[in-house]
């Protein structure tokens, strides 16, 4: 006698949204744990990404400059966040910068100057996959600047980022925090998958030979640059998904946008995963 399926075909039809799959499940008691951890992951995504969409209506109708810079090492997560971030907002008055390396012209150039142009407009809200601060731990680390240059920088930075500060640019700074086996098993994973091995490159496989030159840079990095005005937050990583929707929460918890007491979710990061830098902070990276 051939078995009858704890849910059927029929209780699938009947469904009409993920609630109400998740209470089937619940009903006919059947473990689907992974299928239920999904499941609240991308309703909580979407219900994030409608905050985000009135965060977006709320700077340009006030006509804030917002941005938003990911920084960590490789494998980190930033793209994935970026994604999920820019997935429903709207392309006019939103964008995302992912500069190249510098040209020639660029490299004679104040270091500077090439972001200068990429900042915020009135209005926008722009998203920095990596950004001035690869001379901050990238450069000095693959030797792509000198050790003046690198130096220079890091007295520069904290000023310009005030002047920025000063003229009402809101810059939030995230480092995605990641550990050293779980950038090897994602760089292993972009190895193996043909649509995502463009993204591995020759300085990913520094990384792991690197590891502790990085954590050296990147910690002068934050006793030089954290600041009351521009601070950075840390935001642990080993949890792809878990790490987007705090990333997102955070976000949304520094504004007072229009509709934000009508959110269908919690808008306050778990301070286990979000945590702003301290220099006694265990970070896992």
């Amino acid at each position: 006698m051939e078995e009858k399926p704890i849910i059927t075909a029929d209780d699938f039809k009947s469904l009409k949204t993920n609630e109400e799959l998740l209470q089937l499940i619940s009903d006919k008691k059947v473990s689907f744990k992974k299928v239920q951890k999904e499941i609240t992951y991308e309703t909580e995504l979407r219900k994030l990404q409608i905050e985000l969409v009135k965060l977006q209506n709320w700077v340009v109708k006030n006509k804030k400059r917002v941005a938003v810079i990911f920084e960590g090492r490789d494998a980190a997560g930033k793209g994935g966040n970026i994604r999920r971030f820019m997935e429903h907002l709207n392309p006019r008055s939103s964008r995302l910068v992912a500069l190249n390396k510098p040209t020639e012209i660029e490299r004679g150039q104040w270091y500077f100057q090439r972001y200068i142009k990429e900042l915020p407009d009135l209005g926008e809200i722009v998203f920095f996959d990596r950004s001035w601060y690869n001379r901050a731990v990238v450069e000095p680390v693959m030797g792509f600047c000198s050790q003046p240059e690198y130096k220079k920088f890091l007295l520069q930075v904290p000023e310009f980022e005030h002047m920025l500060y000063e003229d009402g640019i809101i810059i939030i700074k995230f480092w995605l925090s990641i550990t050293k086996e779980e950038q090897l098993k994602r760089f292993n994973a972009r190895e193996d998958n043909p649509l995502k091995r463009w993204k591995f490159s020759p300085v990913d496989k520094k990384g792991q030979e690197l590891w502790d030159k990085y954590t050296f840079y990147k910690e002068e990095m934050f006793t030089n640059t954290h600041t009351s005005y521009c601070p950075w937050t840390i935001i642990k990583t080993n949890t792809k998904k878990t790490a987007r929707l705090e990333a997102m929460r955070y976000v949304l918890s520094r504004f007072n946008y229009d509709g934000k007491e009508e959110a269908m979710t919690n808008l306050n990061p778990d301070p286990n995963v979000v945590m702003r830098y301290y220099r006694s902070i265990i970070q896992n990276d």
